[in-house]
C-alpha cells in the first residue's frame, strides 16, 4: 500500500480522544482496561492497540506539567503570604500526588492517540521499520525504505 493512498488522520482529534481515554479511531471504545493497562483492541471499532509504545513518555510529560503547576503555585504563595511550614509540608506533596494520579492516564491516552494519528509503531499498515531490523548501519534504513517504495 502506498503512503499517498492512506487517509489523513487528525492529530488533535486523536490526541483529544486519547486524553478522554477513548479509542483514537472512533472515539467510542475504552482505551484502558485498568488504570494504565491498555486494551488489546477497541470494543467498538476493532482498532488494535497491541503495537502502541507509550513507554516512558507519559510520566515525563506528567512530571513536567505537575512540576510547573506545583512550583508556580508554591512560589506565588510564598511571595504573597507567610504560611506555617507544616501547611507547606502537607499541601505540596498531597497536591503533587493527586495531580500526578489525575493526569497520568489521560496523558498516556493522548500519547497513544498521537502514535495512532502519525501511524507510528504498530499503527503503521506498512509495518514498523524498527521491528524489521532495517537499521543495521547509518543510512541503511532509508535505502531499504526507498527500495520498498516508501518515500
Amino acid at each position: 500500500m502506498d503512503t499517498q493512498e492512506l487517509e489523513k488522520r487528525s492529530i488533535g482529534q486523536a490526541m483529544w480522544r486519547g486524553f478522554k481515554c477513548r479509542c483514537p479511531n472512533c472515539g467510542d471504545g475504552h482505551l484502558f482496561g485498568r488504570f494504565l493497562k491498555v486494551m488489546p483492541a477497541c470494543s467498538e471499532c476493532g482498532q488494535s492497540f497491541e503495537g502502541q509504545r507509550a513507554d516512558d513518555l507519559p510520566p515525563y510529560i506528567t512530571i513536567t506539567i505537575v512540576a510547573h503547576i506545583v512550583v508556580g503555585l508554591n512560589l506565588s504563595i510564598e511571595r504573597a503570604s507567610d504560611w506555617p511550614l507544616w501547611w507547606h509540608m502537607t499541601l505540596w506533596p498531597a497536591l503533587t500526588i493527586v495531580l500526578t494520579l489525575l493526569l497520568i492516564q489521560p496523558v498516556k491516552g493522548a500519547t497513544i492517540g498521537y502514535q495512532w494519528a502519525m501511524r507510528m509503531h504498530g499503527f503503521d499498515p506498512l509495518g514498523d521499520v524498527h521491528d524489521a531490523g532495517l537499521h543495521t548501519r547509518p543510512g541503511d534504513g532509508v535505502r531499504a525504505l526507498n527500495n520498498a517504495g516508501v518515500k
